[in-house]
């Protein structure tokens, strides 16, 4: 079964140099519906104004990863790591015990897309740790490349979860299959362009709840971004 959560029904948070739109509930906007799906926690689609960004504050007990669509992003934290993002980069911080961050534009003159996600650890208290990879966007194209995984195979990045996370790259005639494992859940997010999953048509900022499916498939794609979340069955109060 699929389940849609259109672009549209997000949740808006424009700060002037911060234009945010929430999947599920954060911060000042509250949904009681949509509170995650399984471990997925937070899906935010964050454009950021030259310069500006989000002054340091702590996390703890949450696995936290950046993707940039466009422009670059500037990171540090109190491990010592100092880092930017761009575009085909993957940065997970597992908060663990505690951490604190800041995250900037890191040009002066050009605004930074991307998208921050949360997914809830299956420990807590643990040490925090920093995780960076760049995908190319031939290990993407016309297939789902293995990000985020629980044992970091195939050269993704390690999570404290029981999730997998793949990212697709898709347009004309480029498809893709994902196999899941029986009972698994998974979340689908169009990060930008258009694409069908079974049949059905996605637009940018579109998420789809997957229950009780076996197969995935995305084709006939209008330079389509995709993210999927291969989950845990794990059923959240009233969704």
């Amino acid at each position: 079964m699929l389940t849609l959560r259109k672009n549209t029904d997000r949740g808006v948070a424009n700060h002037g140099w911060l234009n945010s739109h929430h999947t599920f509930s954060f911060a000042s906007y509250r949904n009681p519906r949509e509170q995650g799906f399984s471990d997925l926690l937070v899906i935010n689609d964050d454009r950021v104004a030259p310069a500006r960004g989000f002054g340091q504050h702590p996390h703890r007990d949450m696995e936290i990863f950046s993707y940039v669509l466009d422009g670059a992003l500037e990171h540090k934290d109190s491990m010592g790591t100092g880092s930017v993002i761009r575009p085909g980069d993957v940065q997970l911080m597992s908060a663990g015990s505690g951490v604190t961050h800041s995250e900037f534009n890191h040009s002066p003159s050009e605004g930074v897309h991307f998208l921050q996600i949360w997914i809830v650890p299956n420990e807590t208290g643990a040490e925090p740790r920093y995780q960076q990879q760049h995908f190319s966007d031939a290990e993407k194209r016309g297939q789902l490349r293995l990000i985020i995984s629980p044992s970091g195979e195939q050269g993704s990045l390690q999570v404290r979860q029981d999730a997998r996370v793949y990212a697709g790259l898709f347009d004309g005639t480029d498809s893709a299959e994902l196999v899941l494992d029986e009972g698994r859940f998974a979340y689908v997010h169009v990060a930008r362009g258009s694409v069908l999953l079974n049949g059905q048509r996605l637009e940018a900022g579109d998420g789809v709840r997957v229950r009780n499916e076996r197969e995935l498939r995305l084709a006939e794609g209008e330079q389509a971004e995709v993210l999927v979340f291969d989950l845990r069955p794990n059923e959240l109060p009233g969704m």
